[in-house]
């Protein structure tokens, strides 16, 4: 079995002294495709922004690499909610794909010419190099998505996080997008990603983390993906 590439130890989490999450215990195995699922509120995107130190934890800790620091977060890719993006923001599609190869220099040194070349492969592999100069806020969704995956494949990092994807975007860039992470994933890449259709949870992932504030089951698909644990996350604790 693969070794746990992120680590969540007890983490509880609390907004206005409400809790969003509960002692959650996770472990996502390195180089697998696992699904976070459960109802709105449920925590999906607060985990993931606690992950990625963005939120800071009322108790518990969360690692990756067996490293509890921020420097680990070097080794992370974050696409975040599409509501998360300013979308106004004056940038063409490789600028912002660019911004991916920031984490390898700083944000104060200009990209050179090796790392304008990996912003444009990555573009070609999610079919938008003819979009390269047009700017971000002229996208369609389903666009816009595919770009913040580019940037995340210019990143070149071990782990994705990516809140939502799939959410409101047409088939095609939905196929795209599963093919794009099933390849990364052939070459030893992990990923944690909140989604929202159950049906092609078995289809598309290998491990599910199936979540209302605190874990109903996780684990490979084939085993914890029953109408049971469903239903305990999205109806008995309603």
């Amino acid at each position: 079995m693969s070794h746990s590439i992120i680590n969540v130890n007890d983490l509880t989490v609390a907004y206005n002294n409400k809790a969003a999450v509960r002692h959650l215990n996770i472990d996502v195995k390195a180089g697998s495709l696992t699904a976070v699922v459960g109802p709105n509120g449920a925590g999906k995107s607060t985990l993931m922004k606690t992950i990625m130190k963005l939120i800071k934890p009322t108790s518990g800790t969360t690692s990756v690499m067996d490293d509890t620091s921020k420097k680990a977060l070097k080794n992370i890719a974050y696409v975040p909610q599409k509501g998360d993006v300013n979308w106004d923001f004056p940038a063409t599609v490789l600028d912002v794909v660019t911004m991916g190869r920031y984490v390898h220099k700083g944000w104060f040194k200009r990209p050179n010419n090796e790392d304008k070349r990996i912003a444009l492969e990555a573009l070609k592999t999610i079919k938008m190099t003819e979009y390269k100069d047009r700017q971000i806020s002229e996208l369609s969704g389903g666009q816009r998505q595919r770009v913040f995956l580019a940037r995340a494949i210019a990143h070149d990092a071990s782990i994705y996080l990516m809140d939502e994807p799939l959410q409101g975007i047409d088939i095609t860039t939905e196929k795209l997008i599963i093919d794009t992470m099933k390849n990364l994933q052939k070459q030893g890449k992990t990923f944690l990603v909140v989604h929202h259709n159950l049906n092609t949870v078995p289809e598309y992932f290998d491990y599910v983390i199936i979540l209302n504030k605190t874990v109903i089951a996780s684990g490979p698909v084939k085993e914890v993906w029953s109408e049971d644990n469903i239903n305990a996350a999205y109806y008995e604790m309603m």
